[in-house]
């Protein structure tokens, strides 16, 4: 549960704020941001994850300055760490709007991805996203902070 002031609390966000998603899937995308782009790909990924019968990783997304990282919910492993500096754009899908999705730069390839998640409600994709969204801010406050003095 997240209380009524949760957008107001850095505190917790410096730590890293948890997130209990499903992992639907990732696709290519040729842009870095915007909603269309966004949008289509989420629905390539949603409708490969319909195609398949096999039931999605459950996943613990954590949101702080430094990025986002994903572990495996049952196991606790380390799935992946995405630098805040990888991350072009997040959303909460208009038409699918449990969905969570963000786009971030491969750090192997160097190819634009989109990954999408599932929420159990609207609220949770939401505020995922507000989370993300003032991850960033804040990460630009603080490189701001420690290039101040040059």
């Amino acid at each position: 549960e997240l209380p009524e002031s949760w957008a107001d609390m850095q505190e917790p966000l410096l730590e890293g704020m948890c997130f209990t998603l499903k992992y639907l899937g990732m696709t290519l995308v040729e842009k870095p941001k915007g909603e269309d782009m966004a949008a289509a790909a989420i629905r390539r990924i949603v409708a490969t994850a319909r195609v398949g019968a096999r039931k999605f990783q459950k996943v613990i997304l954590t949101v702080s300055p430094r990025g986002i990282s994903l572990q495996d919910a049952d196991t606790k492993e380390m799935v992946e760490n995405i630098s805040i500096y990888r991350i072009s754009y997040c959303t909460t899908d208009k038409l699918q709007n449990k969905v969570f999705a963000y786009v971030a730069q491969s750090q192997e390839s160097g190819a634009l991805e989109c990954h999408a998640f599932l929420s159990r409600k609207k609220k949770i994709a939401q505020a995922v996203t507000l989370t993300v969204a003032q991850a960033f801010q804040m990460a630009l406050d603080l490189w701001e902070a420690t290039h101040a003095g040059r």
